[in-house]
C-alpha cells in the first residue's frame, strides 16, 4: 500500500560544506529515527568511516560530527512522494527538493546521488533549476547486494576523496 510522505526530517549542511550526498527518500528506518541511513543494514555510514580513516559513527551526534568535520552536506532529492514501505521503484508523484538554500549557504563544489532512483530525480527535477551536474554513485542500500562492501567503498573512495583532500 502506497502513502504519500513528506520528508521529515532538515538537510544537514553548514556554510563549510563542499561535497552534496543526495539520496532518493528516506527509508522506514530513516524515518522512524528520523535521520539519514537508518536502516542497519544500509551501507553509508560504514562507506563514509572508510573513506574518511575513522570510526563508524554510531549516534546521531557522530555522524553529525562526521559529516561537517569533513565538509559533507546530506539531503535528498526528494521532498515528497508516494511510496510503499522504503522501495525506491515504488515511488511516484515527486516534489523535488529544494537545494537553493544549500547552494546559497555553502560552496558545494560537487554533487553525488547516492543510487540510480536519487540520480534520475536529481536529473529530471533538480539539474533543470541549478544547471549543476551530478555524479551518481552505486547505492549503498541493502537492495544493492551486487555490490560488496569493499567494491562499494572502492567505487565512492575513487569519486569523493578528490573532494575531500582539496
Amino acid at each position: 500500500m502506497k502513502t504519500e510522505i513528506k520528508h521529515p526530517f532538515p538537510p544537514l549542511y553548514d556554510a563549510d560544506s563542499r561535497i552534496l550526498i543526495l539520496g532518493s527518500f528516506p527509508s522506514v528506518k530513516s524515518r522512524e529515527q528520523n535521520f539519514f541511513y537508518g536502516h542497519p543494514q544500509n551501507r553509508f555510514w560504514k562507506i563514509m568511516a572508510n573513506i574518511l580513516d575513522c570510526p563508524v559513527p554510531q549516534t546521531i551526534e557522530e555522524k553529525q560530527h562526521m559529516l561537517h568535520a569533513n565538509r559533507i552536506a546530506l539531503w535528498d532529492s526528494i521532498a515528497q512522494c508516494e511510496i510503499e514501505g522504503s522501495s525506491d521503484a515504488s515511488i511516484e508523484k515527486v516534489v523535488p527538493n529544494d537545494l537553493s538554500p544549500i547552494f546559497q549557504t555553502a560552496g558545494i563544489r560537487q554533487v553525488f546521488c547516492n543510487g540510480k532512483k536519487s540520480y534520475d530525480m536529481y536529473r529530471l527535477y533538480i539539474e533543470p533549476v541549478t544547471h549543476r551536474t551530478a555524479k551518481c554513485l552505486p547505492s549503498t542500500s541493502p537492495a544493492n547486494a551486487a555490490w560488496s562492501l569493499q567494491r562499494l567503498c572502492q567505487a565512492w573512495t575513487a569519486e569523493i576523496l578528490p573532494y575531500i583532500q582539496e
